[in-house]
């Protein structure tokens, strides 16, 4: 029962009782870290790094390109791989499939992408906030539900976003606004994870929900028909990714099952203005204070993995205590 596959497992075959299958596509985002002279790491030099870039401006080394190639080999579905905002950081998309399979394909590929980087001399981390100065890394976890037809159950019409919801993708929303604060334990459970989720960054910090709005924790895709799905942005590669899906998909499944209130769409910018003033954690202890607190989560994601988890998480939060800068990232590095 303390394991997160097993969670995730639980997870589908509770949806399973509603009629749906769990389908899930996860975004992964990772910084390419190389030596200095004098063995620190640092940021991968690549001065002709652009967003969305490929080749060798942006991956001067070729890593990318081994990641591929060996992708190809082992029989992953690469959705795409590019350069992100902050080079040179990258992001990494499998195709969406069932839970259980798109789960079991991403411990898989990032434990595989690590090593081909590494054997191309680059330290490949997925960790949340690995340089200061630069933006975070998440691990967004994107969602739809198969019904027994095969249809997409979220799809309402050819059009996607929040003008278009159905009750099923309004109930999910809804249970993952009311679980905000008590998912970040589970999902985003590292030190290191709240100098991401910080307020007016692209994260997963505030209790909000929209449309193509980068500012937002949850975000209702403006596709429709087969490709209608919601977007989870909190979450981050520190997590076991069976334990987020599995507590994302309870979250969504409770506030269908409770038939929670959909708080209104967020207006504002995320920089200057927000509607909400509702954000998680300053810091990893508060959040596992909050996710304890969150007796619904707990139960519904299981109450033996979670105490685990909290025990396990409370003792890093002292292990880490005197840790700042490079320091802390190096106590996860070479792990995540």
């Amino acid at each position: 029962a303390m394991d997160g596959r097993g969670a995730l497992r639980r997870a589908v075959a509770d949806w399973g009782k509603r009629g749906l299958m769990p389908m899930v596509g996860i975004e992964l985002e990772a910084f390419a870290l190389v030596r200095d002279d004098d063995g620190n790491y640092g940021p991968m030099e690549a001065p002709g790094g652009v967003v969305y870039g490929t080749g060798p401006f942006t991956d001067p080394m070729g890593f990318v390109d081994a990641i591929w190639e060996a992708a190809d080999d082992m029989g992953f579905h690469l959705d795409m791989i590019t350069g992100e905002y902050d080079s040179p950081q990258f992001e990494f998309t499998l195709t969406f499939d069932d839970a259980l399979k798109a789960v079991d394909d991403i411990v898989l590929f990032r434990q595989m992408a690590r090593e081909v980087a590494l054997e191309c001399g680059v330290l490949l981390t997925f960790l949340p906030k690995p340089v200061a100065v630069l933006g975070g890394s998440g691990m967004h976890i994107n969602l739809s539900f198969q019904d027994s037809d095969g249809n997409n159950a979220l799809a309402n019409g050819a059009v996607g976003g929040p003008d278009n919801m159905n009750d099923l993708a309004r109930g999910c929303v809804a249970g993952l606004m009311r679980h905000h604060k008590g998912l970040a334990g589970l999902i985003a459970p590292s030190a290191l994870s709240y100098q991401r989720l910080q307020p007016a960054s692209l994260s997963g910090y505030w209790q909000n929900w929209g449309g193509d709005h980068r500012c937002v924790t949850t975000r209702v895709s403006g596709e429709g028909g087969a490709k209608a799905r919601l977007e989870h942005r909190m979450a981050d590669a520190a997590a076991n990714p069976y334990t987020a899906v599995a507590a994302v998909l309870q979250a969504a499944l409770l506030g269908v099952e409770q038939g929670y209130d959909l708080p209104a769409m967020e207006t504002g910018d995320g920089f200057e203005v927000t509607d909400t003033d509702i954000g998680v954690a300053a810091d990893l202890a508060g959040a596992l204070d909050d996710l304890e607190a969150d007796t619904a989560l707990t139960a519904a994601v299981g109450q033996g993995l979670v105490d685990n988890h909290l025990f396990m998480k409370r003792a890093e939060v002292e292990k880490t205590a005197d840790l700042t800068g490079d320091a802390l990232r190096d106590f996860y590095v070479h792990f995540i």
